[in-house]
């Protein structure tokens, strides 16, 4: 069957048009709690929240903030804003104090001096908004939150939503939401898309991947990700498409429910980056695949980050006793600068990939196509052909068109394509060419007729699904004493064998192995405390390469890496390491104890010391969500999450659980 679709040209419209179709949206809180949304319940409600938008003063063209961690609180709220004219500014909660920090520099942005409206608004919740409150406090930002405070409306005060706001009407050339990138430190850009853009790209998508009147949708991916916000809710809705979303966070606790949801309802279209593949995998580990059937699974978009041929290969032979199709993985090529989507393969073909030598892969070379199994081989994976509405080509490093077989620039434009970042021309003079076509920072080639992506111009680290920019990452590690510009990097780097990649941080040191250890703990903590993410190694070097303009070679760094020229440093640090630990602290009482079992549990069964930092072993916030969920289970309410960044070690958490409890402590 057919998709049924509408005329709409703006997402005004689409609700509009779909207030009345008897469609709906899944809200999947755990195992057995769902919840629907019918499309009339939606409009209403909608309406209801956008009177009290409008009360608080939030005119057409106004920036709402959104830091909210439910998915249906952030639906709602979502289009409130778009049918008043509001432009909605999704924010990922996250729970470091590095994501409220993000936050402060988004309201920032958008109240510049170049912003023509004034100061956003927020709409949170009271307990987010307190902790933001604090973290201001404390970070010297006291005033920016002021404004934000000022025009915050929080879910808890939403009590009647019985009276409808004033709808405006909006056209395809307005702006229906800013999506900001994921930066750590430097201003953050915000992408600029139109009614327009979105309407474009939601016709592409579903005439691409053939999406069908019956078809069951299921995603865990985040809602302030392009992927989670527009492949998994705007285009399914425009497609009247049944949507089921499930919290990023419950994917991250419980990885197998996500295909136990998509075998009871019957998905056909998933998602997922490396990430979730990878996670998923281990989390199953060697258990047998039982009560899943996931015969019904047409498609499973697999973007948001490089993808790897051998974790699709995996995944899917690990999942065949679960009847998934071996045709089902659906590799794509996408980014928030193009409303998503870029280019798809045809629906139900098999995967179709090419090796290519890597010590061939410069601009404007042809490639070289070698055996897979090679040592030098890199296995690509293809991306199909542009969507409609949407042409992609390959460039040089002046611009000039490249033909089929050569890498360059992939550059793209059409309806779908933003009109620029929010007020920032000189991101704009950089991402445009003369001609017009945007250009997308990543490096690729066709190969009979076929888009193939094959790395990252711009150098961006991908990390869990998300993007982070190698200069953010070297700049939090900086303010570390003795390590200013220039003797630090930050680079993703994916080792043989590995299917995701590794954050490296490279640091110039030349004096004695055992004075680079506490320097190289405190540059993995605090890239862990600030932006949850955990370092793979820290590589003493004794030279950082640089071009004569002085920019930063992280290629050779990474390939000197992947070559196994730092091993005999590793290996001695790893030595040295190891002997400064001594003799296991003995737990000192029971709540240590089972803390301890956690934690080792956690992290891998790595030998975790009561006095270890977790942030020093490398507790990505991923880990740190296991964690927590873990010691909630053994002490159900007494933890919270960000209580793991105040006691940092077994023995303070343990402490501070037993001054909850009043438990003895033992001496």
């Amino acid at each position: 069957m057919s998709i049924s679709t509408t005329n709409a040209t703006t997402l005004t419209e689409l609700l509009e048009a779909n207030r009345n179709h008897p469609g709906k949206i899944t809200y999947l809180e755990g195992e057995h709690d769902a919840r629907d949304v019918g499309y009339g319940e939606l409009y209403a409600r909608a309406l209801g929240i956008l009177h009290h938008l409008q009360r608080l003063g939030a005119r057409p063209g106004d920036k709402l903030i959104l830091f909210l961690g439910s998915n249906e609180q952030f639906i709602d709220a979502f289009w409130a804003a778009l049918l008043g004219g509001i432009v909605p500014v999704p924010v990922a909660l996250g729970i470091s104090d590095e994501h409220r920090h993000k936050l402060l520099r988004i309201a920032r942005t958008l109240a510049g001096p170049g912003s023509q409206l004034g100061k956003p608004f927020i709409y949170t919740e009271r307990r987010s908004l307190e902790r933001i409150g604090a973290f201001a406090a404390q970070a010297g930002e006291s005033e920016t939150f002021e404004g934000l405070r000022s025009r915050a409306f929080l879910v808890d005060d939403l009590a009647d939503i019985s009276r409808a706001g004033q709808v405006h009407r909006a056209r395809p050339e307005d702006t229906a939401f800013i999506q900001f990138s994921s930066g750590s430190t430097s201003e953050p850009k915000g992408v600029v898309l139109t009614h327009g853009n979105i309407v474009a790209n939601a016709r592409g998508v579903i005439e691409a991947a053939r999406f069908a009147r019956d078809d069951i949708s299921l995603s865990w991916m985040p809602l302030t990700h392009d992927m989670g916000l527009i492949g998994f809710h705007l285009i399914m809705f425009y497609g009247r498409v049944h949507a089921h979303l499930m919290p990023t966070e419950l994917f991250i606790r419980r990885p197998l429910l996500w295909l136990t949801l998509a075998s009871r309802i019957r998905a056909t279209i998933l998602c997922s980056p490396n990430f979730g593949y990878k996670h998923y995998l281990k989390v199953l580990g060697d258990r047998p695949i039982e009560g899943l059937d996931l015969s019904s699974v047409k498609l499973i978009f697999n973007g948001a980050e490089p993808i790897s041929v051998e974790l699709c290969e995996e995944f899917l032979t690990r999942l065949a006793p679960a009847r998934l199709p071996c045709n089902a993985m659906y590799p794509v090529y996408g980014l928030a600068e193009a409303s998503l989507a870029v280019s798809f393969p045809p629906p139900g073909a098999p995967m179709r990939t090419i090796a290519l030598n890597r010590h061939r892969l410069g601009v404007g070379h042809p490639v070289e196509l070698i055996d897979q199994r090679s040592r030098d081989a890199v296995r690509l994976i293809s991306e199909g052909r542009a969507i409609p509405y949407c042409s992609v080509r390959i460039a040089d490093d002046e611009g000039k068109p490249l033909p089929e077989g050569r890498i360059g620039h992939l550059h793209m434009r059409g309806d779908n394509v933003t009109r620029g970042y929010f007020e920032n021309p000189g991101a704009n003079a950089q991402a445009f060419t003369a001609d017009g076509w945007l250009r997308t920072g990543d490096l690729a080639l066709f190969h009979e007729g076929d888009l193939y992506v094959s790395g990252r111009a711009k150098e961006i680290i991908f990390v869990n699904g998300q993007n982070y920019y190698p200069h953010d990452l070297e700049a939090l590690a900086q303010r570390i004493e003795g390590l200013e510009l220039g003797k630090v990097v930050a680079a993703g780097v994916r080792p043989p064998g590995e299917e995701i990649d590794l954050l490296v941080l490279f640091i110039l040191h030349r004096g004695a192995m055992e004075d680079f250890l506490p320097l190289a703990a405190q540059a993995a903590r605090v890239i862990n405390e600030q932006a949850g993410l955990e370092v793979a190694e820290v590589v003493p070097v004794k030279r950082i390469p640089k071009t004569t303009s002085g920019k930063i070679q992280r290629h050779l760094l990474e390939q000197s890496y992947v070559d196994g020229e730092f091993a005999a440093q590793l290996s001695e640090l790893a030595a040295l390491r190891e002997a400064r630990r001594g003799p296991e602290t003995a737990s000192r009482s029971e709540i240590e104890e089972k803390l301890r079992t956690i934690c080792d549990a956690a992290l891998g069964g790595r030998r975790v010391d009561v006095n270890d930092n977790l942030f020093e072993l490398g507790a990505s916030s991923l880990k740190l969500i296991e964690i927590h969920e873990r010691i909630d289970r053994e002490y159900p309410g007494q933890v919270d999450l960000t209580e793991l960044f105040d006691f940092p070690t077994i023995a303070e958490l343990a402490h501070h659980l037993e001054s909850k409890l009043g438990a003895p402590r033992a001496v």
